[in-house]
């Protein structure tokens, strides 16, 4: 594509974003300063359409910088890092999680005022308390580097706030604000403080707009020159080393007087835009947008396969914990029946716990109010806790539960029984299965409980499932033979090691779901060229189950095995016995 041919292409989706907007320049103009900011000097490259730039070996590991620490002095709580703990994390994911692992999400690791790490202070630095650029970079050289693009808001402590309430360049006119008297009542929220902030300016008091919380302060992009600083921020994390961005909460970007400021035809083409722009730049960038929503909603930021690349898959937590806290796998099944297979050069992006909590509003519609409310007794009789947001209506509902994904599975509704650990990893079974790239959290891997402790501390919901491992104590975790945590690590990787060697398990791969008998939950897997066939089959009760081979209808001329435990299916064989939450990969090959 020429310079040209890619002018005209940025202009058409400015046409479409700013087009009730009145703007100081013209659209050729704001094209040829967003196409400079984001190439400068370097030349237009072509990316290969309907690309997929991913296959069943990629896996991304989520942490924060600071997930493992290594303390000069273990008997000081307080005591600072022996060395940065992005460079403690780098050994860890090199000497622990390689070759099972190929891809680390590093949560944000800039500078911050609160959320940790989602109320940026400043985009272009690395926290100091985690290290530095040449940290991310060596990290980068590794693996494959995931990082947050915060989209939606920065902290009120930023240079760009504090020159906004001055009335200064660069941030006098970057923050969305509205008056009082608009008609805020359908905009929505994912928390119960209210949408606007006071804030005193050299220009007089101003109301801000605050989805999320009072020290995360929207952007308004209807300024041009937040959507450019956004593309200089994305320059720089590209020549730092990211080649996988996480658009948070970019659901809420554009805001609109008398909407849900939610989802809105804005948004979609300012991540349009913003692909358009990457992509020309370096092609095998992946954008994955988090978007923690109804599904049906979700399901939009694929676009036409020219948004995002990949979407979070919401859904699955939520309906994953349910099937196994219930032994009912029908709402899952139900799902994943109505999903659509994507587009080549398209993925989901598969994860079942994350540093949030376990969002609720993707099963609105999926499960019924009663199945939810019995998810949320559970996980609070099981040390969780449950976070709020504000309705339509003006009533608090259930927004996610926020509990380590262990011990959300200690038990099922009836209480905790012995199969936790079983029940831990056949819900990770089922991910490394389905169709998707697989996304999993450091705590999974390791077995991490509730950290009561940090939540006491901080008050904050979501705190309880961010542990902060000293690395002396988790090694020694992981090589002890009494711990649960070495039990679920070697199972994991084992896991791990066994998918990144089926191409059946490709993220594109075919997929179809089984019907069978209630206690069983499955679905089939076919490689891309045809040539591997793989039946997932799981026991999702705490009583076994006996799997009838004829339900699966393998064909008769080929040898079937199952890869997880080794077993051989032979003609004579008719029908396999799984105990509670075993996990059966069936696979010709």
């Amino acid at each position: 594509m020429t310079l040209e041919l890619l002018q005209q292409r940025v202009i058409q989706h400015l046409t479409c974003i700013y087009g009730e907007v009145e703007l100081s320049t013209t659209l050729e103009q704001l094209a040829d300063r967003l196409i400079n900011t984001m190439l400068g000097d370097d030349p237009v490259r072509d990316p290969t359409p309907h690309k997929n730039r991913w296959d069943e070996q990629d896996m991304i590991l989520i942490a924060y910088g600071d997930s493992i620490i290594r303390h000069a002095n273990t008997d000081e709580a307080v005591a600072k890092p022996e060395e940065p703990p992005l460079h403690t994390l780098h050994r860890f994911v090199k000497n622990q999680c390689l070759p099972e692992l190929n891809a680390l999400h590093i949560l944000p690791f800039y500078p911050y005022s609160s959320d940790e790490g989602f109320a940026v202070m400043n985009y272009v630095q690395v926290n100091e308390a985690l290290g530095s650029w040449q940290h991310i970079r060596d990290i980068s050289a590794d693996v494959r580097l995931m990082a947050d693009l915060v989209i939606n808001h920065c902290s009120s402590r930023s240079v760009w706030f504090e020159n906004f309430i001055q009335g200064k360049e660069p941030g006098k006119g970057y923050f969305k604000t509205a008056s009082q008297s608009d008609d805020l009542v359908q905009v929505v929220r994912p928390r119960t403080s209210p949408l606007l902030q006071a804030v005193e300016t050299k220009d007089g008091l101003q109301h801000v707009w605050c989805t999320f919380s009072h020290d995360q302060v929207d952007f308004d992009f209807a300024n041009p020159d937040v959507l450019n600083e956004f593309v200089s921020i994305i320059r720089h994390y590209l020549d730092n080393g990211v080649r996988i961005f996480r658009l948070d909460a970019v659901a809420f970007l554009w805001k609109k007087l008398n909407t849900r400021c939610i989802n809105l035809p804005e948004t979609h083409e300012v991540i349009r835009l913003l692909r358009t722009l990457i992509e020309h730049f370096e092609p095998n960038v992946i954008i994955i947008t988090e978007t923690n929503i109804p599904n049906r909603e979700n399901l939009s930021y694929f676009g036409n396969a020219n948004e995002a690349h990949c979407i979070y898959n919401f859904s699955l937590p939520p309906l994953l914990l349910h099937t196994l806290l219930s032994g009912d796998s029908t709402a899952l099944k139900h799902w994943m029946m109505s999903m659509p297979p994507p587009q080549e050069g398209t993925a989901y992006f598969n994860f079942i716990a994350s540093h949030d909590g376990i969002g609720l509003r993707p099963v609105e519609g999926l499960l019924e109010q009663s199945e939810i409310a019995e998810m949320v007794n559970t996980t609070a009789k099981y040390g969780g806790k449950v976070s709020l947001r504000t309705a339509p209506d003006g009533t608090n509902t259930p927004y996610e539960l926020n509990i380590a994904l262990f011990d959300a599975l200690q038990g099922t509704h009836k209480g905790p029984d012995k199969w936790g650990v079983a029940r831990f990893l056949c819900a990770h079974a089922i991910m490394f299965a389905l169709e998707g790239i697989p996304g999993l959290y450091i705590h999974s891997l390791l077995g991490t409980t509730n950290d009561y402790e940090r939540f006491e501390n901080s008050q904050h919901n979501r705190a309880i499932n961010r542990h902060r491992w000293q690395e002396s104590d988790l090694l020694a975790k992981l090589s002890n033979e009494n711990a649960h945590h070495r039990t679920v690590f070697k199972a994991m990787k084992n896991l791990m090691s066994i998918r990144k060697a089926q191409s059946a398990f490709h993220p594109n791969a075919t997929q179809y779901t089984l019907h069978l008998s209630e206690g069983l939950f499955g679905f089939w897997r076919q490689s891309i060229n045809r040539s591997q066939s793989m039946f997932c089959v799981y026991n999702i009760s705490d009583e076994p189950q006996t799997l009838t081979l004829a339900d699966l209808n393998l064909i008769g001329t080929e040898q079937w095995r199952d890869l997880i435990s080794g077993e051989q299916i032979t003609e004579q064989t008719q029908t396999m016995s799984l105990t509670p939450y075993q996990a059966v990969w069936l696979s010709n090959k």
